[in-house]
């Protein structure tokens, strides 16, 4: 199937837990920032090995007083890629607290993302011999991969930490009999990599997923690309004084505080969420002291993705 080509030149810089809710607007300073300087036109191309994506050329410079004090500056060219078993040890590395503490077989669930080559990116350093891996974007059909041993450990994680009665009852349909419809949605990634990316990472999953139903070579393969909805594991920190069930006050920004911005989108567009305490804690910035670091499982429809990529860019171009 073709592939877009992609990469992107880009300053790497100190990034910290993102965040775009009014609170943490209010510490922003937390977060480094950023401002597009260059676009280049996405190009089109191929190669006899590994095929570059949707190619992107980003600038950034600092528009904050701690990164002026950051005299590290490192330029990088990141490139999105097809995963590849050369990548195994660096996705499990960035795996590795995906179900917190648990342990499950993470080397199978790593080898079904890399199996999956049609749908699903890594982000790397062009020309990069170490071949480490930035980021991870994929979405796995849970009926598909019911009989591995990971799914099953995964989805007998999910019901152990949902106490929220409301919403057992929904978390056990869509991965039991509404399965077949789901896909997880799995997005990990290194905490600095470039927000600009995001954009293209979700556009180019996205893309995968609506070719995938129309260029798989079985009908069954096309078929298990059909999502309804999507289920997506993350952290999220949580006020301390706050309460896990969001609430329509005017102090709702400063009850959590997004790890990953995009999930303040997916968070508001979710059909249900639920949080759930983490057994490994990090270690957490001074401004971060009043929260608490917790899991938080989302479920969202597929029909609501095209708002989601849509609020995605206008985020990551106003911020």
């Amino acid at each position: 199937m073709p592939r877009k080509p992609t990469g992107h030149s880009s300053r790497l810089l100190p990034v910290r837990p993102l965040t775009f809710s009014p609170f943490a607007r209010s510490v922003a300073r937390v977060a480094t920032a950023y401002m597009v300087k260059h676009h280049a036109r996405d190009a089109m191309q191929h190669s006899a090995g590994d095929e570059f994506k949707k190619l992107k050329k980003v600038e950034r410079q600092s528009e904050s007083s701690e990164d002026e004090e950051f005299d590290g500056v490192v330029q990088a060219d990141f490139a999105f890629f097809d995963p590849k078993p050369d990548d195994f040890h660096g996705l499990k590395t960035l795996l590795q607290s995906y179900l917190d503490n648990k342990e499950w077989d993470l080397s199978g669930f790593v080898n079904l993302i890399l199996e999956q080559t049609t749908v699903g990116t890594v982000v790397k350093l062009e020309d990069d011999e170490e071949n480490g891996v930035f980021s991870i974007i994929t979405a796995l059909n849970l009926e598909r991969y019911k009989d591995h041993k990971c799914i099953t450990e995964l989805k007998e994680f999910l019901l152990s930490i949902c106490l929220e009665k409301d919403k057992i009852g929904n978390l056990r349909s869509l991965l039991g009999d509404k399965a077949h419809d789901v896909g997880l949605l799995v997005s990990q990634r290194v905490v600095n990599l470039p927000p600009e990316l995001l954009p293209h990472l979700y556009d180019a999953l996205f893309d995968e997923i609506a070719w995938a139903t129309e260029d798989e070579p079985t009908e069954e393969l096309r078929n298990s690309f059909w999502f309804k909805f999507y289920i997506v594991v993350s952290k999220i920190y949580k006020h301390k004084n706050a309460s896990q069930k969001r609430s329509s006050s005017t102090d709702e920004g400063d009850a959590f505080i997004y790890v990953k911005p995009e999930e303040e989108i997916l968070h508001k567009l979710s059909m249900w969420s639920f949080l759930f305490p983490l057994q490994t804690q990090q270690v957490a910035a001074h401004e971060l002291k009043n929260y608490q670091l917790n899991g938080i499982v989302m479920a969202v429809k597929a029909e609501d993705i095209s708002s989601f990529r849509q609020q995605l860019h206008t985020l990551i171009n106003e911020s």
